[in-house]
């Protein structure tokens, strides 16, 4: 018997969410085949079977919070497979017949609902929404509950078939482990009724017909539910067709765009001054949830700034000569490569060379001890719809101008994607990030901890320059910032560091003889 556990889910990540079980108990599986798929406040990763054989017991259900070591589930592994998935799926038959014969005859038994395990350090939790009203028919381990903690949403689930008598506790009450939520009755069956208001019904409508035809994770199925969403008007761009939060996020910023945009026909001349009428308060604010990727960013840029001893140096390098050694060989670059010649690849190289003569801005601190990196992976921060990621380039000491370039390039798009892993955003040493892409003339970066520095990249700017003969010349300039952890870095190191990246830019053959 092979055990299914939770992995290492990357740098300051102890805790996921069961996304979905792509196996049920008693289906067969090889070995490596995914099994179960996993969320993070980071990325979606999948956790596969580590031997042959069959699924002979899932432990955690969908919507579950688990940590790192976690088990899942168990494999029967060898010949013993066939049996053990017989006996799993007679089994499983069997609870199904017990259960509409349950539901048929109703047993009368009443069954708590209470708050499960939320989780590592993790005490209480708060009820966002209700997915089931009293009296509605639930099916066993349907979702009845959500709720919330500080570090995830989850789904409490029926523990049986049966009808929801009783909530004890209403949406946006503070609740503790084992807290008594609501009654079922085991086997009983709902009374018909009045229909409910349309207006009423419609949340749950929805979120119920589209997650019966779309396989959505608990994140996304919150999102739809909270925007009042209709799945199946929008195209999965996930694994198997699955819908991602990007996609519903493009979904809702094109309703929006479509919303605001008038027919021709419809556009006319605007009122009098004294005839406009105030707008309803719905119409001149929006409230949408914080993502679990916005609270994770918030969290640890907040922390870096509360544990290091942050400060920040300035210089400016011109841009010349990069700008025209890219404009005399960018097409044979790219002939040649297949990739074209970006300003990343030359600071990245530039970085690598002073890194390597101040070992203290590619160190990282350790309790007590100073970690000092032989190595040179440098993180380039990438934004995407979702927030800020920053995948890792390693050791760039090794590779080439045209090898950076490609994994700068592979990288961004898979980040704007949601399709990085864990260990791609992981073991980073230095940080660069390029402000200069939106139109940031200067700006002060945020450490990435653990890392010590971080060189902050600005756009580029004709601005008249003092040259050595004394004339006066407008040359293409760009402000560089590197914001450092002085508890380890000097303010000598920090300012020779970015004098060495200057030089190296203003004269990029030092990239070449490595000086």
């Amino acid at each position: 018997m092979a055990e299914i556990k939770v992995p290492s889910l990357g740098e300051s990540v102890s805790e996921a969410t069961v996304a979905q079980w792509l196996k049920k108990e008693g289906e067969t599986v090889g070995k490596d085949e995914p099994v179960v798929e996993l969320e993070t406040d980071k990325v979606t990763l999948e956790v596969n079977a580590p031997e042959a054989g069959v699924i002979t017991k899932i432990q955690v259900n969908e919507g579950d919070a688990v940590t790192v070591g976690a088990i899942l589930g168990s494999v029967e592994q060898g010949a013993a497979a066939n049996d053990a998935g017989a006996k799993a799926a007679a089994s499983t038959t069997q609870a199904k017949t017990e259960s509409k014969q349950n539901q048929a005859k109703g047993t009368g038994k009443m069954e708590d609902i209470v708050v499960p395990t939320l989780g590592e350090s993790v005490s209480e939790a708060t009820i966002a929404q209700w997915l089931k009203q009293e009296g509605e028919q639930v099916g066993k381990d349907e979702p009845l509950v959500e709720l919330e903690t500080d570090k995830a949403t989850m789904e409490v689930n029926a523990p049986a078939g049966g009808v929801l008598k009783s909530i004890k506790a209403k949406a946006g009450e503070t609740v503790e482990i084992g807290s008594l939520l609501g009654q079922l009755e085991v086997g009983a069956e709902a009374s018909s009724g009045p229909a409910k208001p349309a207006a009423e019904s419609k949340p749950a409508a929805a979120s119920s017909e589209s997650t019966a035809e779309h396989k959505l994770s608990p994140a996304v199925r919150k999102l739809v539910d909270d925007e009042g969403i209709d799945p199946s008007h929008i195209t999965g761009t996930g694994k198997d067709g699955h819908i991602t939060k990007e996609d519903v996020l493009n979904y809702m910023e094109e309703a929006k765009t479509a919303a605001s945009t008038p027919a021709p026909e419809a556009i006319s001349p605007a009122p009098p001054k004294s005839a406009e009428k105030p707008r309803p308060a719905g119409e001149r604010e929006e409230r949408v949830r914080m993502t679990k990727l916005r609270k994770s960013i918030a969290k640890r840029l907040k922390e870096a700034q509360n544990t290091a001893a942050m400060l920040t140096t300035f210089n400016e390098v011109d841009m010349t000569a990069v700008m025209d050694l890219r404009k005399q060989y960018k097409e044979v670059f790219e002939k040649k490569h297949g990739v074209k010649l970006g300003f990343m690849s030359f600071f990245v190289k530039a970085a690598v060379n002073a890194l390597s003569d101040l070992p203290a801005i590619n160190a990282s601190i350790d309790g007590d001890d100073i970690v000092y990196k032989n190595y040179y992976n440098i993180s380039v921060a990438v934004s995407t719809p979702q927030g800020l990621v920053v995948p890792v380039v390693r050791d760039c000491d090794e590779k080439s101008m045209a090898q950076v370039e490609k994994d700068i390039m592979d990288m961004g798009a898979r980040a704007r994607d949601g399709k990085l892993g864990l260990d791609e955003m992981t073991g980073g040493t230095f940080t660069i990030t390029n402000g200069g892409t939106f139109g940031s003339l200067l700006s002060t970066p945020i450490i990435n901890p653990p890392q010590t520095a971080i060189l902050g990249m600005h756009k580029i700017q004709q601005r008249p320059m003092v040259m050595p003969d004394g004339s006066i010349q407008a040359r293409p300039m760009m402000y560089l910032a590197l914001s450092y952890d002085h508890r380890l870095v000097d303010g000598k190191e920090a300012v020779t560091f970015l004098v060495k990246i200057k030089e190296a830019i203003e004269d990029p053959q030092r990239l070449i003889l490595s000086i």
